[in-house]
C-alpha cells in the first residue's frame, strides 16, 4: 500500500474566512477534498472517467476532524494526505492541514466506492486498486 505522503498547498483568501477573521471550519473540508482530488489525479485516476468508464464514485461515508489551532487570511498552508487503510469497497485516509508544518487541523477520512446511479456500495475497480496500492 502507498504510504507516502501527498502534500497540496492552499492559500486563505477572504472568503475562507467568518466574522472573527480566521477560516470558517467548514472550509476546512474543502481544502480536504480538493487535496483528495488531487492526490487521485497524482496517481493518474480521473474522477469523471471512472464515474463514466467504471460507473463508480468515491462518496465520503465517514469523517472525524480535530480542530487545533486556527489559520488566518493569507495563511499559506499545506494539505497533507496519506492513505492508511484499502480495502474492496472502501478506503481510509488520514489528512492535516499545516502552517509552516504547525498542525491546524486533523482528520481521518473513510470514502466508500458507490455506483454512480444507485450509490450503493461498490468494488473499486482492480486497475484502481493497483494503482492506489502503489
Amino acid at each position: 500500500m502507498n504510504n507516502a505522503n501527498f502534500v497540496w498547498p492552499v492559500r486563505v483568501y477572504w472568503e475562507d474566512t467568518d466574522a472573527g477573521g480566521v477560516v470558517y471550519y467548514a472550509n476546512y473540508l474543502k481544502f480536504m477534498e480538493r487535496a483528495r482530488s488531487e492526490w487521485l489525479r497524482s496517481l493518474g485516476i480521473e474522477q469523471p472517467a471512472l464515474a463514466e468508464r467504471d460507473g463508480v464514485v468515491f462518496a465520503v461515508r465517514h469523517i472525524e476532524v480535530d480542530y487545533l489551532k486556527p489559520a488566518r487570511f493569507d495563511d499559506a498552508l499545506t494539505v497533507v494526505c496519506s492513505l492508511a487503510e484499502l480495502n474492496k469497497a472502501s478506503l481510509s485516509m488520514t489528512q492535516r492541514i499545516e502552517r509552516e508544518d504547525e498542525p491546524l487541523v486533523a482528520a481521518r477520512v473513510k470514502i466508500a466506492c458507490v455506483s454512480r446511479d444507485g450509490f450503493r456500495p461498490a468494488k473499486i475497480p482492480a486497475h484502481i486498486q493497483q494503482r492506489l496500492e502503489c
